[in-house]
């Protein structure tokens, strides 16, 4: 006899089980997007950069290679500067939850009203989303100093982390690197 169509009432200890290891599973696929944290301290790839040029162009690449890695690392600047800030802390894990659910572990692009939302957009929201709730819990010159720290530690490290040894897939290469398309009239100029 099968049971298509019908509510289970009660949760079993197995199903229970099971809920907990596709959400270990979810987590552990959803920080894999990351990029590896050895490729990022790789301390062969760091270099002074030419000229601020240079350093400019280095930090556009590196933060949006390493992305989901610069944003780990202030979101755990922020943790460990609300140690002492018990409101605060919970305010910052509630917004965990939502980070790791809205950015992390999003298995599908974020749809709003039947528009896609990009992953940028997604992480300037959070990032403004957090700032303000945990400035509303009285902790603002903690919250501001463990910003700053977080903010010059990417700086630092994206302007002084070559970007001639980072790769792509083939996705991001082909949206990266596809040439522009040709000139249908040479005699004028491109638009």
């Amino acid at each position: 006899m099968t049971n298509y169509g019908t509510i289970p009432t009660s949760s079993s200890p197995s199903t229970n089980l099971e809920f907990i290891s596709r959400a270990k599973q979810r987590v552990k696929e959803g920080l894999a997007t990351r990029r590896p944290w050895k490729i990022m301290f790789n301390f062969r790839s760091f270099a002074l950069p030419a000229g601020f040029s240079d350093a400019v162009r280095r930090v556009r690449e590196n933060v949006g290679y390493f992305q989901m890695n610069y944003a780990i690392v202030v979101l755990i600047v922020l943790f460990l500067s609300l140690l002492w800030h018990p409101i605060s802390l919970i305010v910052f894990v509630v917004l965990v939850a939502a980070w790791l659910f809205l950015y992390f572990l999003r298995d599908e692009p974020l749809v709003v009203l039947g528009r896609m939302i990009s992953d940028r957009v997604v992480l300037v929201v959070m990032a403004v989303l957090t700032i303000a709730l945990l400035l509303l819990t009285g902790a603002v010159s903690n919250i501001l100093v463990a910003l700053l720290i977080g903010v010059v530690l990417v700086v630092a490290h994206a302007a002084f982390r070559r970007t001639d040894d980072l790769f792509y897939d083939e996705e991001e290469a082909t949206a990266r690197f596809v040439p522009p398309p040709p000139n249908p009239h040479p005699g004028a100029p491109l638009s």
